[in-house]
């Protein structure tokens, strides 16, 4: 399943403004900055093994990462719903349109995958 929006409201994209001013600070934005900007839960919440999960929110155990890395973030959502009891989401941040593609693999792997939107372009 996509949603679009924020994670209070899951209506649009996440587009609230936090859009990079200028190239040269786009490319130097890390995963974190983003975890840090949109996770209105527990962030770099520690599992019994210590592995980390960016961000617990509500009934979600969401996994950030960058739209190319969607096979990792799959594997890494649905080991942290499991062994949290949440559902499985990624937040995926899509660098151009073009990252679409990356969605619908996700898609295809686990339809009960959640999957947040980041446009960061």
């Amino acid at each position: 399943m996509v949603v679009a929006g924020y994670f209070f409201a899951n209506t649009a994209d996440f587009e609230d403004g936090f859009k990079p001013v200028n190239n040269i600070e786009k490319n130097n934005m890390k995963e974190k900055d983003y975890v840090n900007k949109y996770c209105k839960g527990t962030k770099e919440y520690v599992l019994p093994d210590k592995t980390r999960i960016d961000c617990v929110w509500d009934e979600y155990a969401i996994e950030y990462d960058w739209a190319q890395k969607w096979a990792e973030s799959v594997g890494q959502s649905l080991y942290y719903a499991q062994m949290t009891g949440l559902k499985p989401a990624v937040a995926i941040i899509m660098k151009s349109p073009e990252d679409e593609k990356y969605i619908k693999r996700i898609q295809k792997a686990d339809e009960r995958i959640v999957v947040f939107k980041i446009k960061a372009y």
